[in-house]
Order: structure tokens, then C-alpha cells, then sequence
């Protein structure tokens, strides 16, 4: 008889209301351009350091509106402040200006 040995279902459901999101709305204070970032990737597909390493632009924006601060804390230290990303955003987003924040933040609530 064979056994199917079922896997146990890891619940991927992101419960907004538990996260911390004090990140995001530090940033929508002092940095509001982080509103309009659309998620489209653009700054992930012409970033510097993202093809030597794991940063990715695109998830560290999902994650600042998901207020999954530990993730962002390991991710952005990878960032060189080239601006690429910058320049390609169709939106006008102050990435670097949102990369220094972020920073700033990180460091001063001592995540």
C-alpha cells in the first residue's frame, strides 16, 4: 500500500493589521513620493548591486507597505546609492531619498 505523505499547508496570509507599519507612515511624513510607487519592478531590473547580490527594490517597497521591517533591515544595507532606480521609475519616486529614510529609521528605532 503506498502512503501518501501529505505536506503540512504553510499559511501564507499577510495579516495587515498585526504588522508594524510605523515604518510606512514614517516614510509617507517625511518622504511622500513612496505613495506612488506602483510596484511595477523597474527598479529592481536596473539595479547595480540586485545583480551581485539579494537586494530587490521591489520587494523591500512591498514590504515597507506590509510592515515587515526585519526583512527590509537585511536587504538594504546592500544598497550602493547609485540612483539607477531612481532614474527609471516611471513615477518619479525618490528612491534613494526613501533608501536613506529607511535607513535613518532602522538605525534610530535600533531594529
Amino acid at each position: 500500500m503506498k502512503s501518501f505523505q501529505y505536506l503540512k499547508k504553510i499559511d501564507r496570509t499577510i495579516d495587515y493589521d498585526n504588522n508594524d507599519r510605523a515604518l510606512f507612515y514614517y516614510l509617507m511624513r517625511v518622504e511622500p513620493t513612496v505613495a506612488l510607487c506602483i510596484a511595477c519592478g523597474a527598479c529592481t531590473a536596473t539595479c547595480s548591486a540586485g545583480n551581485f547580490s539579494t537586494l530587490d527594490l521591489h520587494k523591500i517597497m512591498l514590504s515597507i507597505r506590509r510592515g515587515e521591517k526585519v526583512y527590509i533591515a537585511k536587504e538594504i544595507t546592500q544598497c550602493v546609492l547609485c540612483g539607477k532606480c531612481q532614474l527609471v521609475c516611471p513615477k518619479n519616486v525618490n528612491t534613494r531619498g526613501v533608501i536613506l529614510q529607511i535607513m535613518s529609521f532602522l538605525q534610530s528605532s535600533q531594529l
